[in-house]
């Protein structure tokens, strides 16, 4: 039976992509081109166009299980159910979806997409990770290499930054588990970090300074903004980061172990692999 893979062309897609493949399990990844790198079979889907939705199961009925990430828009939940019901009309047995840490079930979003999948009683997980490792080399890069600063309201709060390897990882497993978990869990890295400490680290790496400019909520509201993210959306993200300088995101750290899932990946080892990436 075949895993599709919505959002193929992404962090977590890919990499989960190579370990099925490895593991000489079927995946099918979308796009919306419907082209992909490497050795994967594709196919063309685009949250914004409803037509798309049925051409996964065109390519391939077999379709069983699906990773699904949802898209980055203010009507999330809207887009999104038609398809889960889709999905579940054709066949798909099993669902895994990439949800947020801070996010309860219920909550507007993704909130309310975790709440459906309980609702509708299909095998689910959904996995709740915080912030990923590799922020620092996407959407903070072009401030770490050019300014040489990392930008943020985060305070002098900690996070326990989680690398994509990790959250592919435990994607697969619960993929291809004999029975699904039903159920959430919270994703972290090995190790604490506060924005200040990770300047501090990526100064050693990089050999010049790196300096964590602390700014307030509406500040951050507005780089988002001005960055392209609907202003609804910017304003929850703002807020997010808020939240971590009161500890929002540091108290995963320390939840038991049967409530999360704790990758093996350093921020350490991360930059220093990466470090081409900030150089001027």
């Amino acid at each position: 039976m075949t895993t599709l893979i919505i959002g193929g062309s992404g962090k977590t897609g890919q990499s989960l992509a190579k370990l099925l493949k490895a593991a000489n399990r079927p995946a099918l990844l979308t796009s919306r081109s419907g082209n992909m790198p490497e050795a994967f079979k594709a196919v063309a889907f685009d949250w914004v166009d409803p037509t798309t939705f049925e051409n996964p199961f065109k390519v391939d009925p077999s379709i069983d299980r699906v990773y699904l990430i949802a898209p980055r828009v203010a009507n999330m939940f809207e887009v999104v159910k038609p398809f889960i019901d889709l999905a579940i009309s054709k066949g798909t047995k099993r669902f895994v979806f990439l949800s947020a840490s801070q996010v309860q079930p219920g909550d507007p979003n993704l909130g309310q997409i975790h709440q459906y999948l309980i609702d509708m009683r299909v095998d689910y997980t959904v996995l709740r990770p915080t912030w990923f490792i590799q922020n620092f080399a996407t959407n903070l890069a072009y401030g770490i290499k050019e300014k040489s600063e990392i930008f943020s309201a985060t305070g002098e709060g900690k996070i326990p930054l989680v690398a994509v390897e990790d959250i592919a990882q435990a994607a697969f497993e619960v993929l291809t588990a004999e029975k699904s978990p039903n159920r959430d869990y919270f994703l972290v890295g090995p190790e604490l970090w506060s924005y200040d400490e990770v300047a501090k680290l990526m100064s050693s790496v990089l050999g010049r300074e790196i300096k964590h400019m602390k700014v307030e909520e509406e500040e951050r509201k507005q780089v988002f903004i001005r960055n392209g993210i609907p202003s609804d959306l910017a304003s929850r993200l703002a807020q997010m980061e808020v939240r971590v300088a009161h500890g929002s995101e540091a108290k995963y750290f320390d939840e038991s172990a049967d409530r999360k899932i704790v990758g093996k990946h350093t921020l350490r080892e991360f930059v220093e692999a990466n470090r081409a990436v900030w150089m001027k």
